[in-house]
């Protein structure tokens, strides 16, 4: 009968740490091989696609396991992070020779969503963020911090409205908590589905005082206090790389929220979620990572600071102007590695010889980049040439030590090159005149026993030994040799002076990698001391590379530099136009636009037909926007603007699922934001506002919301509409102008121009649009029909002018007040058969002002076939 598995101390010592990290998938290493059991097994098996076994599979309760290849963990805890799960790694914390009973094992480090150090190469210009959360009376403390760079950055945010645009700008992997948290915290952060770990007991270190010591919030101070703590718990290691907590005002930068993020396509493009089609897309000829990841900051946080903007468009100018030192720059930059990361890696203790050769090349091109600075215009460039330190010390250090291709690991020599330590090179030559010998006596073997295949080769159990084949054994004299090991098809043999030859180049390889090893440390430990030089070369290197990618794309784009001011309110861009989309299009089928908003004109009302391009227009003046704003030049032949403090935007239909909310309330919230928070200093976009309702409530909404902005906000706005009947509002609000789409009809067909015009559209062209859509003629002419009894019968669609006193409509109350939309009732027979009479109730019972021109459409076609099958 099956006996119970019994718990053997292997396995108590597992169990013992898994207690400590219930949250983790615990990698347990034996041998050559991380191992899971239990719950882990199975997940795991099943998540990473490997094998499920048993250990003691004939017992009672046999334990499910699954393991890894230590040579290939990395892969795997790659998927499992990836996929938002923790991976605890346990090792041995001791020698198993000099162990007494089991082999002591610790986990060595916790690997979570938020502490990835290893990217992939795809991944270089992205930032990975944890993020530390607070609560206090007064709102949020939040710091988030990339453990690969080293970054930091701490903020104290007021509400739960702040708190979850920062937290969804940033796109942070994992947050982590105090362990008392608000139901209301708790709740939204449930709705990120964001991983969130706990984090108690902050510990004041040396590493932290250093960290905190340029924040005067207490608030921000206990919140970056909790994030290291959690990093040194997790990371268990030195963290020497974390530079400063700098504190952070969102309002010092061009507030955007992630609504405007998505609307806009900033980083993401709405239909793929991918970065092609995007303003990054655009913008992203950086030559470096540091670069790429200093290029996604600048987008999401324009400035607001005319000198900083003004700064960075002369860099931009000098750059473009100077296409040989430009050229010469960006073939410097293609050459220098992530030093970000790099130092970050030093740190850490996980670089290699390569990483290290790496930080040399990439330091050995810092002086010639500031030698083609140099020979530009010296006043604008003496910021950067005060930081731009070339790090000598470090590069010279890593030429004298590390040979010029080193292995991946560092454990095995063959790091340090030669002359570089006296004892290392008696014994790389002990090594070395070892192996000769070992030659020579091959050699003379063979001429001795004229066996030509004779050899000597080496293995780790036996060490080195003599070869020779059976059918050459029996010519070896008797006696020469001393049998060590018979094969299937050879015979091994040794000798007192290859035994003794053998210590002696193995004690001398044991010896020089342990030296070289010993050596490599002490060399990393050097470097590490000069990782606040290399982080602020870093931050320099990645700014120039973001300003030569603007010059770059600037010249290549024909972009212009704008005229931005702190004190004129006026917008005037001529011919200005959608920089993605003419990249995508060529700028042959780009029809560019002005966009002209004087001193005293807040609102611009835009009609014209759907398709037509006015939520392009729309997104074109807020790239722009923030294309001024980071300092880059902007797509147009012309460009004056105010410095903008937000954008917000309502732009495109889309539910929110993980909420349950339609999408016309996600349009209201949107609007709401907008409304609520806009200043007279702020950018609005309303596009199509309103329409997801019926047709009454949707424009009486839009017109509130245009007069409140108008009157109360006094915000630069574009408000696009297909309520053309809206545009009256120009006769009575004075800061208002109607400009439209233009569109022709030519042989019964809808062209579109693409241009905006002065004044309002005549009608919105929707059947047109739907001809264009390839809709069945019959539907199409049937439309056209209903749309002029439509037109004719209803007058309730007229605005109610601002100042005019707001009277109740009067709505139908009977039955004969529903519109007919076949023949009149007393016209058609007596005696209708069934499915006639059921068209006809369903008819007399819909309410067609609660439906979308598609849904009445669609509505009628179905009953009209419903009809003919009757017949």
């Amino acid at each position: 009968m099956p006996q119970k598995t019994k718990k053997t101390p292997m396995m108590e010592q597992y169990l013992a740490v898994k207690k400590q990290y219930p949250d983790a998938f615990l990698f347990y290493r034996l041998g050559d091989f991380y191992e899971m059991f239990y719950d882990d097994a199975v997940k795991g098996a099943q998540i990473l696609e490997l094998t499920l076994t048993t250990r003691n599979k004939n017992a009672v309760d046999p334990i499910p396991m699954c393991g890894v290849p230590h040579h290939a963990a990395q892969n795997y805890i790659d998927i499992l992070v990836d996929k938002g799960y923790k991976v605890a790694i346990c090792e041995q914390v001791e020698d198993p020779k000099t162990a007494k009973g089991m082999v002591k094992r610790e986990v060595v480090q916790l690997v979570t969503p938020g502490t990835i150090i290893d990217q992939n190469a795809g991944d270089a210009k992205e930032n990975n963020y944890l993020t530390a959360l607070l609560e206090a009376d007064d709102g949020y403390g939040l710091a988030y911090a990339d453990l690969s760079t080293g970054e930091i950055k701490v903020a104290t945010l007021k509400n739960e409205e702040a708190l979850l645009n920062e937290l969804m700008s940033l796109q942070t992997k994992e947050i982590v908590l105090a362990p008392e948290i608000s139901p209301q915290l708790n709740e939204l952060l449930a709705k990120l589905k964001i991983l969130t770990s706990i984090q108690a007991n902050a510990e004041i270190t040396a590493e932290t005082s250093y960290v905190t010591q340029d924040l005067a919030s207490k608030l921000e101070q206990r919140t970056v206090q909790n994030l290291l703590t959690y990093l040194q718990t997790t990371q268990k290691r030195s963290l020497a790389h974390l530079q400063k907590a700098l504190h952070y005002e969102p309002s010092h930068y061009l507030k955007l929220d992630h609504n405007a993020q998505r609307n806009l396509e900033l980083l993401q493009n709405l239909r793929t979620n991918k970065k092609s089609g995007t303003l990054l897309w655009l913008l992203d000829s950086t030559k470096t990572a540091m670069g790429g990841r200093m290029l996604k900051q600048w987008i999401t946080r324009p400035l607001i600071d005319l000198k900083q903007i003004e700064q960075r468009q002369k860099i931009v100018a000098d750059l473009l102007e100077n296409y040989f030192e430009r050229s010469g720059i960006i073939e410097q930059l293609t050459q220098v590695y992530d030093l970000e990361r790099l130092a970050g890696r030093v740190a850490f203790g996980s670089v290699n010889g390569r990483d290290l050769v790496q930080l040399k090349t990439s330091l050995e091109h810092i002086p010639q980049i500031r030698y083609l600075l140099e020979q530009l215009d010296n006043t604008i460039y003496q910021e950067f040439l005060a930081d731009l330190d070339p790090v000598e010390d470090v590069a010279d250090l890593i030429e004298q030590a590390i040979v010029d291709e080193p292995p991946l690991s560092i454990t095995e020599g063959n790091l340090i090159r030669e002359g570089y330590n006296a004892q290392l090179d008696e014994y790389t030559n002990a090594m070395k005149n070892g192996k000769q010998w070992l030659a020579q006596l091959e050699a003379q073997e063979r001429e001795i026993t004229g066996i030509s295949n004779l050899k000597i080769g080496f293995n780790r159990v036996f060490g080195y030994y003599i070869e020779v084949s059976k059918a050459n054994a029996k010519k070896l004299p008797q006696d020469r040799y001393q049998r060590k090991q018979t094969l299937t098809n050879a015979e091994r043999f040794i000798t007192p002076e290859l035994k003794q030859k053998e210590e002696l180049i193995l004690g001398a390889e044991t010896k020089a990698y342990e030296l070289e090893y010993q050596l490599f440390t002490e060399i990393r430990e050097q470097i590490k001391d000069q990782i606040k030089r290399l982080q602020k070369l870093a931050a320099k290197i990645a700014e120039l590379d973001v300003l030569q990618a603007f010059a770059t794309v600037s010249e290549e784009n024909h972009f212009v530099c704008p005229v931005l001011s702190n004190t004129k309110r006026e917008l005037n861009i001529v011919a200005g136009w959608h920089p993605v989309v003419e990249k995508v299009l060529g700028k042959q089928s780009y029809i560019p636009n002005d966009v002209k908003m004087d001193a005293d004109l807040d609102v611009l009302l835009i009609t014209g037909p759907n398709m037509s391009g006015k939520s392009t227009y729309m997104r074109q003046l807020a790239l722009s926007v923030i294309m001024a704003q980071m300092g880059c030049f902007v797509p147009a032949e012309s460009a004056e603007m105010p410095i903008f403090d937000q954008i917000f935007t309502r732009i495109g239909a889309a539910d929110d699922l993980i909420s349950g909310e339609s999408t016309f309330m996600v349009e209201m919230k949107e609007a709401n934001q907008a409304l609520k928070n806009a200043t007279p200093n702020s950018l609005l976009l309303f596009d199509e506002l309103g329409r997801g309702t019926a047709t009454y409530d949707g424009m009486a909404l839009a017109q509130a919301i245009i007069e409140f902005v108008h009157d109360q906000i006094h915000a630069k706005t574009l408000f696009s509409t297909h309520y053309h009947e809206l545009t009256v509002l120009a006769e009575k609000l004075p800061k208002l102008a109607n400009i439209h789409v233009g569109a022709v009809e030519k042989d019964g067909e809808l062209v579109f121009l693409h241009k905006m015009q002065s004044g309002p559209a005549d009608k919105s062209y929707g059947v047109h649009v739907a001809k264009l859509a390839g809709m069945p003629e019959m539907l199409l002419e049937r439309a056209a029909t209903i749309l002029a009894h439509l037109e004719g019968a209803d007058k309730a669609t007229e605005v109610l002018a601002p100042d005019e006193p707001k009277v109740e409509p009067e709505l139908p109350q009977t039955e004969e007040a529903q519109l007919s939309l076949f023949e009149p009732e007393e016209q058609l027979p007596e005696k209708l058969s069934g499915e006639k009479q059921r068209v006809l109730s369903e008819l007399t019972e819909a309410n067609l002002m609660a439906m979308t021109p598609m849904e009445v459409m669609n509505t009628l076609f179905a009953w009209q076939e419903r009809l003919k099958k009757a017949d």
